[in-house]
Order: structure tokens, then C-alpha cells, then sequence
């Protein structure tokens, strides 16, 4: 099936930065791709949005990243500190950097339609957003992109995408939650002409954010205690 993402110039897929090698339907690894120069690949920060594609649907799959690795390639060559700086090991022993892989986990918190052809009242590049999991996760070897600011405030324009992140296992659930809100704060500051109704949105999401755990209040303080306006 061809990507309609792809299919109209509107709509950029942003800064290539990873391929899915993990997938299953509630997250996905991905593996960073290699930098041209001597140097480690780039990491996505924790708590960022990322999204790829099910090939056979079409659907855009919206993620948070939860961890990020970074590991020898096989289990024979085993990193050892040598005590130089990035700069000495690029001079010194620069196959180091062939030698190591940087991987990063995604939990997945919902997705967006194709782009449909009656828009449904929407730009004509931009389909509908569930904040669910989706029907499939992107398969193996799919390309995983940095999201975009415009895509990042109109999927947390509702914050339903709350009760999916507070499902999520084997993270850190507060500091997950805590930096998600961050970086979603951030780029809508960002996207939006004046810092009001950035400011409206996150005290509304801590709102509801108060009401999903508002049996758990030590949780609910430690994750507001970690944003700032």
C-alpha cells in the first residue's frame, strides 16, 4: 500500500531518525540510524513524541518514548571506559563508533487516518485523531520520525492521551508523565502565538490529569512537582 502521507507535499514526515526492529501493539523499538561523521547516534530526549506508519492501513502512529539505550552491537565486543574524551576517540579509536548501537522504546498512545478526500472538515493533509491504541503497530523495518510541533499540539489538544501513558509498563510512570507534559507545553509555546493559551492548556491538563489520580495524590504531587510553566 502506498503512503498517503507521502502523497501530498503539505505534509512533511520530519527528521528521520530511527527504523522500527521491536514492534507489538502496545510499543515499539526502534534502532537510531548512524550519524555520517564520528559520532554517537542522535537520541531522542525521554518523554518525546515520535510516530511511524502501519504500511497496511495507513495509519500514523502517534508514541512517547520511554527509555533510550545505548550497547554494543554483538555480545562479543564488550565497551570498556579508556579513559578519552570524544574528541581523542575520534583521533584514537574511531571503529568505537561502528561498534555501538543507540536503541529506543516507544509506547504507543494512539494514532491518525489518512488523509481522507472529503477532509471531514479538516485541511486536506491532515486525517482524524484517536487517542487509543491502534488497530496494528508499524511493522518491522518501518522509518520513525520526530514529530512535529503542529502534529504534537493537535493530538494533545485533548488530554486523553493521559489515561493510555498511565498504563504504560516498565517505566518510570511519574518522570514519563511529568516529561511528556513538558515537552508538549514546550512546542505548544512554541506553535501558538501567545504563551495564554499554552498556560490554559496545561492547567487544564493538570486538571484532568488530578481527576485520572485522584486516588494516587502522592503520584499526581511528584508528577506536577516536575512542570513548570
Amino acid at each position: 500500500m502506498v503512503n498517503p502521507w507521502t502523497l501530498d507535499n503539505k505534509n512533511e514526515l520530519g527528521t528521520h531518525i530511527g527504523e522500527v526492529i521491536e514492534t507489538s501493539t502496545t510499543e515499539f523499538v526502534a534502532q537510531c540510524l548512524e550519524p555520517e561523521d564520528l559520532n554517537f547516534p542522535s537520541m531522542p530526549p525521554f518523554g518525546s513524541w515520535v510516530k511511524s506508519f502501519d504500511e497496511e492501513s495507513g495509519n500514523k502512529i502517534f508514541a512517547v518514548v520511554t527509555n533510550v539505550t545505548t550497547s554494543p552491537i554483538d555480545s562479543v565486543h564488550k565497551a570498556r571506559a579508556l579513559g578519552l574524551s570524544l574528541a581523542e576517540l575520534r583521533q584514537q579509536q574511531p571503529q568505537i563508533f561502528a561498534m555501538l548501537k543507540t536503541e529506543f522504546r516507544a509506547a504507543i498512545v494512539g494514532f491518525e487516518t489518512p488523509p481522507d478526500s472529503q477532509h471531514n472538515g479538516l485541511t486536506p493533509w491532515e486525517g482524524k485523531i484517536y487517542q487509543y491504541l491502534p488497530p496494528r503497530p508499524p511493522q518491522i523495518h518501518q522509518a520513525v520520525y520526530a514529530c512535529s510541533v503542529r502534529e504534537v499540539t493537535r493530538f494533545t489538544e485533548s488530554p486523553d492521551f493521559l489515561r493510555v501513558l498511565l498504563k504504560v509498563q516498565n517505566a518510570p510512570l511519574e518522570s514519563l508523565i511529568a516529561a511528556s507534559l513538558r515537552e508538549s507545553y514546550r512546542l505548544r509555546h512554541l506553535h501558538l502565538d501567545t504563551s495564554n493559551t499554552a498556560r490554559r492548556w496545561l492547567i487544564q491538563t493538570g486538571r484532568t490529569l488530578s481527576v485520572l489520580l485522584k486516588n494516587d495524590y502522592d503520584s499526581l504531587k511528584y508528577i506536577l512537582s516536575q512542570v513548570h510553566l
